[in-house]
């Protein structure tokens, strides 16, 4: 099992004091900062475009920041994004014309690559693509807005998704997003997830340092 990394995203900050939101969340103790990318056509939201990327690198941010694209077609903002700083960048393989195609564009900008699982897509849909990819993202909620509660059937995906990987003896991430808080990130991590989410669990405290340490806490106690 990897190292547990804690992604906040920034779709909960307060926008209009970005840097210092997201400094602040990485001084807390967050591992990276996460994007949540939506078009308005593939998910019914409009958020953030590689602009804010480039501008939180300009600001300062050296930490890694993983990019989730909820955008079709995604070649052309895998490009944008890579320009711009990102260093994971994951997209949903029904929004590619070829997903092995994108895969290896991601990976020759020099960033790790990833798909992304929405809840009722099955692992199986992207089998032959596993030892392609740095990371596996399984959705816990239906993306397209911030704010939903976890999906509890995901935590039998989580470990069906966790056994067919070690099955294969694959060395990548498996990030769960969507609905996560220091009240279930232990059973999240139990289930086989390595990499967590958090947006307004994270976002909405006064103190980011003491709900950071409620995670680390929380997972501290897990047994794998």
């Amino acid at each position: 099992m990897k190292e547990f990394m804690i992604a906040p995203s920034i779709l909960a900050a307060d926008f209009a004091n970005l840097g210092k939101e997201t400094e602040s969340v990485i001084e807390a103790g967050a591992d990276m900062i996460h994007f949540d990318v939506m078009d308005n056509q593939f998910v019914p939201n409009l958020s953030i475009g590689p602009m804010v990327c480039k501008s939180l690198r300009q600001y300062g941010i050296n930490a890694p920041i993983d990019v989730h694209l909820m955008v079709q077609p995604v070649d052309s903002l895998i490009r944008m994004f890579a320009e711009a700083g990102a260093t994971y960048i994951t997209f949903h393989p029904e929004a590619s014309a070829n997903v092995e195609k994108s895969l290896r564009l991601i990976r020759d900008l020099g960033c790790k690559n990833g798909l992304v699982l929405n809840p009722d897509t099955s692992i199986t849909s992207i089998d032959s693509a596993l030892e392609k990819i740095d990371m596996l993202v399984l959705m816990s909620v239906y993306p397209g807005f911030g704010g939903q509660s976890f999906i509890d059937s995901t935590y039998e995906k989580i470990k069906n998704v966790r056994a067919h990987i070690d099955s294969k003896n694959i060395d990548i991430r498996l990030e769960v997003d969507g609905g996560i808080t220091e009240l279930n990130v232990a059973d999240v991590a139990s289930s086989g997830a390595d990499t967590f989410v958090a947006g307004s669990a994270i976002f909405s405290k006064a103190d980011y340092k003491i709900i950071i340490d409620e995670f680390r806490k929380k997972l501290n106690n897990v047994s794998i």
